[in-house]
């Protein structure tokens, strides 16, 4: 395996283009960015806890790799010289393209994957490819898409990056929550999205030697597989945590619009609960179908938290915020449940906000205590369809205000309970 030199992120200024979604559709947010140069950036304080021994993720030599190395030549044969018919999709980082290679594991057999080729975004886009390439070439959960092989040649074409993909045959949560979707997720389905993603973050924050922080988690970047199972994707902008002893890491604030931590957009000191705000704020994505933030309606529901907050004190008014497409009266309990724990990471301290793995351990009581409500698991998607996606959104900054609790008995008891379990 090839070992690269990983760009740590620190004082790093991402592309003023939107940051790329996982790939399978087209990129529907926009980036959020303070000012500052990657090279001579001075908005690092020198009380800083940034990690000064530790800026870089796993050396690649030092740790067991499956990551198989393909050729330029290889990937244009599998990809139909990425013509138009094998496109999935175009994001900040560039086009993503379906292939079939034969298996590793059993040559005779062929799969499908997903090519993403690095565009001409220069060397931003080259470190965010590096990132990837670090971080999914060292972790492996059922809960993160896989990264199957990679792509990295010079010559008197340019330069080519590229990665290969496990393929996710049902696109991105982001897609099934448009108004425009024609697979709207049952109430039960979503729950288990909720679930896999809680899953997927919990080992990244606290089930290896290093924490991984994902700085970019949202819908788009939940991928589902042909049993809607999801898995997070799309890691380039992911950080490494701090050591032990530190409180966080301090760099340029990147992300999307809607689901940034209030207290990371301030002042740029990034911590594993930066992840569990935007966990939270995807939570009350599903209950309601809408997108964080939205410029294309009224005024007053263009941002989720604030339209959200007058309706989640009466058991009545929480109602009218469901996502329409959800049908049944019976979800309404278990969808209360749900912004209960969506309040717990959305608490403004980042302190108070509970851990991945707890808010696991929540999420595992709601689903049980759900017991499969809602509407049949909805069919599998044509691997052909196309679906329109929408229009980027207008940058801008926005406050986020805190959320109350309500009914938070329930919670409670989740919450101090003692449950030993393994996700």
């Amino acid at each position: 395996m090839k070992c690269f030199q990983f760009y740590n992120g620190d004082k790093k200024e991402e592309p003023k283009t939107p940051i790329a979604n996982s790939g399978q559709s087209s990129f529907t947010d926009h980036e959020i960015k303070q000012p500052g140069s990657e090279f001579n950036s001075q908005d690092v304080s020198n009380t800083s806890t940034e990690s000064r021994g530790r800026s870089q993720f796993p050396n690649m030599s030092e740790r067991a790799s499956n990551l198989k190395v393909f050729t330029f030549p290889e990937l244009k044969q599998v990809t139909k010289n990425f013509g138009r018919t094998a496109k999935l999709g175009e994001g900040g980082f560039g086009c993503v393209f379906k292939g079939i290679i034969k298996s590793s594991d059993d040559p005779p057999k062929k799969i499908d994957v997903a090519v993403k080729q690095l565009g001409r975004r220069g060397l931003q886009g080259h470190k965010e490819w590096v990132t990837e390439v670090n971080v999914l070439g060292v972790v492996e959960h059922p809960n993160l898409v896989k990264l199957i092989g990679y792509c990295a040649e010079d010559d008197e074409r340019g330069i080519q990056r590229l990665l290969v993909y496990e393929y996710m045959p049902n696109g991105s949560v982001e897609d099934h929550l448009s108004i425009r979707s024609q697979t709207p997720l049952s109430w039960d389905v979503r729950l288990r999205i909720a679930l896999d993603a809680a899953r997927g973050l919990a080992y990244l924050h606290e089930e290896m030697d290093f924490q991984i922080i994902f700085r970019d988690f949202k819908s788009s970047n939940i991928l589902l597989d042909e049993e809607w199972n999801a898995k997070l994707s799309d890691f380039g902008l992911a950080r490494l945590g701090p050591p032990d002893g530190l409180t966080h890491v301090s760099t340029a604030v990147v992300g999307t619009m809607g689901y940034a931590a209030p207290e990371y957009i301030q002042t740029g000191r990034l911590t594993s609960k930066s992840d569990v705000w935007s966990y939270g704020v995807f939570l009350y994505e599903l209950i309601t179908g809408r997108r964080p933030l939205d410029r294309h309606r009224p005024k007053g529901e263009q941002k989720l938290l604030e339209w959200v907050k007058p309706y989640l004190s009466d058991s009545k008014k929480f109602q009218q915020i469901l996502d329409p497409k959800l049908e049944g009266k019976q979800i309404l309990k278990s969808a209360h449940k749900l912004s209960l724990v969506a309040n717990r990471c959305l608490a403004r301290l980042p302190k108070t906000r509970p851990k991945m793995s707890e808010v696991r351990e929540m999420i595992i009581q709601v689903v049980e205590a759900s017991n499969g409500l809602g509407n049949p698991q909805p069919p599998l998607k044509n691997k052909e369809q196309k679906e329109t996606s929408e229009e980027p959104e207008a940058k801008g900054k926005r406050r986020i205000s805190d959320i109350k609790f309500v009914d938070s008995s329930w919670l409670l008891r989740v919450w101090s309970s003692k449950l030993v379990r393994t996700c």
